[in-house]
């Protein structure tokens, strides 16, 4: 994964992502997709999936099992107004489901969802294939978790994108699968052994990702993070990057060198670029302070 240096000026550019969750007999895991090596953001690294906010995702509201005012209180931000929230939630679900295959849909059955994918390849758009199908879209499946804002120096990406992280468990009886077009891999994994292959290297991963598996890792199960999600609002996270004697760092709220005094998320307050990695200053067991 290359350093950037360059300051983007230009705003952040809206962004959805949904981390599915499932409980596995060893506890909790996470889905992760492995990035096209010639994407221009993120190339060949592990993932939610996710992607930008379209346009036509803010018209879906009569798609949806909530009203646009639920969804606004819910992500907790007074300076949304209830189109764009709506469009975060259609985002995250139209992305999981071109992504992964997984569609957050309210009681659709087998026959339903095998269309629902057919379309999709044919090339309908995501609002069509709803309305043909008379399928309605279950954004109370979906939590919100976090908001992560890329800093005008962003270190893994020339772009900045603002994006609301949401929890979700698979809907049962669905097998979430990459795409081999986006992605050309996918994995369940628990939250530390994929922290653990980071580590080791045999996966990619960015610093959002590395932070929010972090903070997974303190849960046992779905239920566990569903219910963090249930009663609080989510987080807002800005990260800071600066160099120091010619290494990279990213320091979070909480930090000493961030503005904002009171944390955000758990695990460490900064991130420092070595060995290849992103990694806390106490090593690999400083993730989980």
């Amino acid at each position: 994964m290359q350093l950037n240096s360059e300051v983007v000026t230009a705003p952040p550019r809206a962004a959805a992502t949904v981390v599915m969750l499932r409980d596995a007999p060893e506890g909790l895991e996470v889905f992760l997709l492995k990035r096209h090596g010639n994407s221009d953001v993120l190339g060949g690294a592990y993932v939610f999936p996710g992607g930008k906010v379209d346009e036509a995702d803010a018209g879906l509201a009569a798609h949806l099992n909530q009203s646009p005012a639920e969804l606004h209180a819910a992500l907790g931000d007074t300076e949304l107004d209830l189109p764009t929230a709506t469009s975060f939630y259609v985002a995250a679900l139209r992305e999981a489901f071109e992504e992964s295959g997984v569609l957050f849909a309210t009681e659709a059955d087998a026959a339903q969802l095998q269309q629902a994918a057919a379309l999709l390849r044919q090339g309908l758009a995501f609002d069509a294939m709803l309305a043909q199908l008379a399928l309605q879209l279950d954004t109370r499946s979906v939590l919100p978790w976090s908001r992560w804002i890329t800093p005008r120096m962003p270190s893994v990406s020339n772009k900045r994108f603002d994006t609301r992280f949401f929890v979700a468990a698979v809907p049962a009886q669905q097998t979430a699968r990459h795409d081999d077009y986006e992605a050309t891999d996918s994995v369940w994994l628990a939250p530390r052994l994929a922290l653990q292959q980071y580590w080791d290297g045999q996966i990619s991963l960015a610093p959002p990702q590395i932070m929010s598996l972090a903070h997974l890792a303190r849960h046992a199960s779905v239920t566990s993070v569903l219910t963090e999600a249930q009663h609080r609002l989510p987080p807002v996270i800005l990260p800071e990057s600066f160099d120091d004697n010619g290494l990279r760092v990213i320091c979070y709220p909480g930090d000493e060198r961030h503005p904002v005094s009171q944390r955000a998320l758990p695990g460490p307050t900064r991130l420092h670029f070595r060995n290849k990695r992103f990694e806390p200053h106490s090593g690999f067991e400083g993730l989980f302070v």
